[in-house]
């Protein structure tokens, strides 16, 4: 075990970009244009035949408000809507150039062809809903959102998945209370998006149980290698393996432990500055050589107000259009902030506007451990 000594910071590798935002043909609710639009359609012709001293031949018009109903409102208010196109078509009062039986009957045959299709698009929408929040529950399960503080740790938690539309990736962190202190990790398994789910599901259940029964994070490494290689025993060919940074912090908060597993280790926040932790990291997880190659302990005194800032590659390797690599820890003094919840948020929003296509997947974990006082 050996003493740490901050250093200037490195910079990352190159990586891949996205931003996750779900739009309206993503899932999210209509925007108000969307509903509103038939009703202003309707209204507008309305108005320019009252106000017109001549007829206007825009009734071919109303034939577009059920279409346009179906996008954004259900089948009762899609009826609604194409019935009052057709009572605005028949109506005298508005002279609509005097519509023919079939031009009549156009336009109810596509309001009632509107009202189909909108109770078909509301049923489909309704089961949509429910196999998401399905997926969420079951997503949440697999990496749940993290307390706001394990004993004496303030911990905060940001992640963006490069797959849209989901909540978990390649990327995990969790913070856990155990006999042997609050452990922490946070690390990226092989690929990203839903096909790394279930190795992310399988190294956390390993981790959760390992601060339980093992003494030290050595050994907490070890038990994430071994179910690893474990996995991918039974599958030939499998080069299945993961990065991983793991803290262990004693019970007066005085003291973290940090073992890096094949990534840098995190940058610390100290009177104004960051520094990068001079943490060696060992070899991957998976590869089976934790307890060939015991990895390096690295033992940091911590102080009143220090806070220790982990980030995935998809932050450290994000580019600019110049393709210069994002600056995190030049950045990170200048958007710091006592709660730990809103330094990754001003990070994540700094990220983006230095390179608004993010590809990879972006996690952050923010300690903010609190020494008790004593000798």
């Amino acid at each position: 075990m050996s003493s740490a000594r901050a250093r200037p910071p490195r910079r990352g590798r190159d990586g891949d970009r996205d931003l996750d935002r779900r739009g309206w043909l993503r899932g999210a609710p209509p925007p108000v244009w969307a509903r509103v639009l038939p009703s202003v359609l309707l209204a507008g012709v309305c108005t320019a035949e009252l106000i017109s001293p001549e007829p206007l031949d825009i009734g071919f018009l109303l034939g577009a408000i059920p279409p346009l109903a179906v996008l954004a409102h259900g089948p009762v208010m899609t009826a609604v809507l194409g019935a009052l196109a057709v009572v605005v078509l028949t109506v005298p009062v508005f002279r609509l150039d005097d519509p023919g039986s079939t031009d009549l009957l156009t336009v109810c045959f596509v309001a009632a062809l509107s009202v189909l299709l909108s109770y078909v698009r509301s049923r489909r929408d309704a089961q949509l809903v429910t196999e998401r929040s399905v997926a969420e529950v079951a997503q949440r399960a697999v990496v749940p959102p993290l307390p706001e503080r394990v004993g004496p740790v303030r911990c905060a938690g940001l992640y963006r998945a490069a797959q849209s539309g989901t909540l978990v990736g390649g990327d995990f962190f969790d913070v856990r209370a155990g006999p042997f202190g609050i452990r922490a990790v946070m690390g990226d398994v092989q690929g990203h998006g839903l096909s790394a789910v279930a190795t992310v599901a399988s190294l956390l259940g390993a981790f959760r149980e390992a601060v339980l029964d093992q003494p030290d994070p050595e050994a907490v490494a070890a038990r994430l290698d071994r179910r690893l290689a474990v996995d991918s025993a039974g599958e030939p060919h499998a080069e299945l393996f993961a990065t991983a940074v793991l803290l262990e912090f004693s019970a007066d908060a005085r003291v973290v432990r940090i073992v890096a597993c094949g990534q840098s280790g995190p940058l610390l926040l100290r009177d104004g500055r960051a520094f990068e932790l001079d943490v060696e990291p060992c070899t991957p997880l998976g590869l089976g050589l934790a307890e060939v190659i015991p990895p390096r302990v690295v033992s940091v005194r911590l102080r009143a107000g220090d806070r220790l800032f982990l980030a995935s590659d998809g932050v450290t390797e994000a580019r600019d259009a110049g393709g210069v690599f994002y600056p995190l820890a030049e950045r990170l003094p200048g958007l710091t902030d006592e709660d730990p919840a809103a330094l990754a948020e001003r990070v994540w929003t700094d990220l983006v506007r230095y390179c608004p296509d993010v590809r990879d997947d972006v996690t952050m974990l923010v300690l903010a451990p609190r020494p008790r006082s004593g000798p």
